[in-house]
């Protein structure tokens, strides 16, 4: 990824790019066996079913060869940034050197992409015009940072780069939100809870565990879903229209058919088709 596309105006940008990987999400991250794994696996160590070239042998049948959880995973384009420029193309099979410090680097890169990826939604939305330049002024320091050299990355405290982040996506979501009445007393854990047709325009389901949540036919327009556990929670012919903070990885952990209403930067996932 060059500079002069992470200048793009774009939501779509902080996604990731395989073809300009080194295939770490399938390496750096550790996972354990479970419903969402079929295998357990350290980080630092390569995926069973990672080829050659760094691509998904099973790519297009993740789900049903028990990898579920690849398919909700998203970089957010740290994984291309950190291939290709910080450490300028340089592969960790060729360069076995300095494979440890690539996959250190690749999680902390990962968080500095999630924040861009909110903090350029803000920039998109009209509504939140009085916040742009703050947004903006935010947003080129946390690029800032996506610039620096593997040990300066290594050294980032996150949390508090987060922090400030999180002070403008709260100014964000207040704005998107306005004062809808809702009909949900409290979030937070939510987990199979039966919220069918319920009118939840504009709640703040921020951190929300809504595993399993039945929420079809809800209104779920103008709500944020920042960090919120969507796993196998029931949106269809939900309307999430205008909703904030709502990746595509959250969406395909969900379930949905074609009747459901996404943001338009999101798209319908295959599994819903079926």
């Amino acid at each position: 990824m060059t500079n002069k596309l992470l200048k793009n105006q774009r939501t779509n940008v902080y996604k990731a790019d395989c073809e300009n990987c080194f295939g770490l999400c399938c390496v750096a991250l550790p996972y354990a066996k479970s419903a969402d794994f079929a295998v357990d696996k350290d980080g630092g160590t390569p995926c069973k079913n990672l080829d050659e070239h760094f691509r998904c042998r099973i790519h297009s049948d993740l789900r049903n060869k028990g990898f579920k959880g690849c398919t909700v995973y998203e970089c957010f384009g740290a994984g291309q940034q950190v291939s290709q420029n910080t450490f300028n193309g340089q592969d960790w099979r060729k360069h076995p050197q300095i494979a440890d410090e690539m996959f250190n680097v690749f999680p902390k890169m990962q968080q500095l992409f999630e924040m861009l990826y909110y903090l350029q939604e803000g920039l998109n939305l009209e509504i939140t015009q009085p916040l742009h330049n703050e947004i903006l002024k935010v947003k080129e320091e946390v690029e800032a940072l996506t610039e620096l050299s593997p040990n300066s990355v290594l050294e980032l405290n996150i949390p508090q780069h987060r922090m400030k982040v999180s002070i403008v996506l709260e100014k964000i979501s207040s704005i998107v939100r306005g004062n809808e009445k809702t009909q949900l007393k409290k979030t937070g854990n939510l987990f199979g809870t039966n919220l069918k047709g319920k009118k939840l325009k504009g709640t703040n389901f921020r951190g929300s565990l809504l595993i399993a949540t039945n929420l079809s036919n809800a209104d779920l327009q103008n709500c944020d879903f920042l960090g919120a556990d969507l796993r196998d929670a029931d949106l269809s012919n939900a309307n999430l229209s205008g909703s904030i903070f709502l990746t595509q990885a959250q969406v395909n952990a969900a379930i949905g058919n074609k009747q459901t209403k996404l943001p338009q930067h999101l798209n319908i996932p295959q599994h819903w088709l079926k």
